[in-house]
């Protein structure tokens, strides 16, 4: 049986693997342009490198168009989804809406190099005012970029990538075997975190029975509402006496709360996590009563309680 030529394979392998990466299954995206990197050094052909690169870059354009289309057609309702379905904390949702809010789509250049911020960051461009060809040069740019920066670290490395692949036949174990292994492990990892998140958050955070009840007996209970400016905007409603709280000037808005008081959490993200996160770093700066509030604001509202607009500032 003639062997696998995995160097003419190369351009399917990076279009597939980055596709799915782009799209949000749980594919190891750039060990993949390392590996298919390493195999185009023995082919010496330029145009087979040439085709790699732009099969890459055609399945990381598509998957990204497909998000930029669904933030577009859904808005920021999408990110709740993201949060119900992502193995990160939901806290990669606000970071992503935080540093869109300062660098725009301009963000799309690098984002493909922090995990999770590319799958956040392009919904929210696809939301918001972004234009599809400012979109498109910004996206193509930045995946241009990390998809050079992966081929290239394969192509240079390649003599020790071959000996790992070489030391792994010796054992009976195949790189697909590898790959599988390594997934696996990954999605385990991010999905126990996740689950120990959630857990701890669940044994402190209240309800909003609770909520309406502890304001009727203390006053002076403080409520904080820890959305996005970019929420705050697709929903301009607070619970009624919230204080913004914006991480951008975290350290000055903590200082400004009295540790004494009781203070519950609320985010709009499905798991509260945002809010859980706040919560727990509140307690850490000496805050004796600090829920996060279950449902977020969402919950509040379906309960039928009373939501107050937020006053647009000029």
């Amino acid at each position: 049986m003639a062997s696998i030529n995995w160097a003419d394979a190369a351009p399917t392998v990076a279009f597939l693997g980055v596709f799915a990466g782009a799209i949000g299954l749980p594919v190891p995206a750039m060990p993949t342009l390392i590996v298919v990197g390493s195999t185009l050094v023995a082919s010496h052909d330029p145009l087979l490198v040439v085709a790699t690169f732009v099969a890459a870059l055609a399945g990381a354009f598509l998957g990204d168009v497909a998000w930029f289309l669904t933030g577009r057609h859904f808005g920021y309702r999408v990110l709740d989804g993201l949060c119900r379905v992502s193995l990160s904390p939901d806290t990669c949702v606000r970071r992503a809406s935080g540093f869109f809010e300062k660098r725009g789509v301009k963000l799309l250049l690098i984002s493909r190099f922090v995990p999770g911020l590319s799958l956040v960051t392009i919904p929210i461009a696809g939301a918001g005012d972004t234009r599809f060809v400012r979109f498109t040069l910004y996206d193509l740019l930045g995946a241009s970029l990390w998809i050079a920066v992966g081929l290239s670290v394969g192509m240079l490395c390649y003599r020790q990538i071959d000996a790992v692949l070489v030391a792994l036949r010796e054992f009976g174990i195949g790189l697909a075997a590898v790959a599988v292994a390594v997934m696996a492990l990954w999605i385990g990892f991010r999905y126990a975190r996740r689950m120990l998140l959630l857990r701890q958050m669940r044994r402190s955070r209240i309800s909003v029975d609770e909520l309406s009840l502890l304001l009727a007996s203390d006053p002076g209970a403080l409520i904080v509402d820890v959305r996005t400016a970019i929420s705050r905007r697709d929903d301009p409603f607070v619970i009624p006496g919230s204080r913004m709280f914006d991480f951008a000037t975290a350290d000055a808005d903590i200082a400004t709360l009295p540790k004494h008081s009781a203070v519950v959490i609320y985010c709009s993200c499905p798991n509260e996590v945002s809010a859980a996160k706040v919560a727990e770093r509140l307690v850490k700066l000496g805050f004796r009563n600090v829920r996060p509030l279950t449902g977020g604001i969402g919950a509040w509202r379906a309960a039928g309680r009373e939501v107050q607009a937020l006053v647009a500032t000029t």
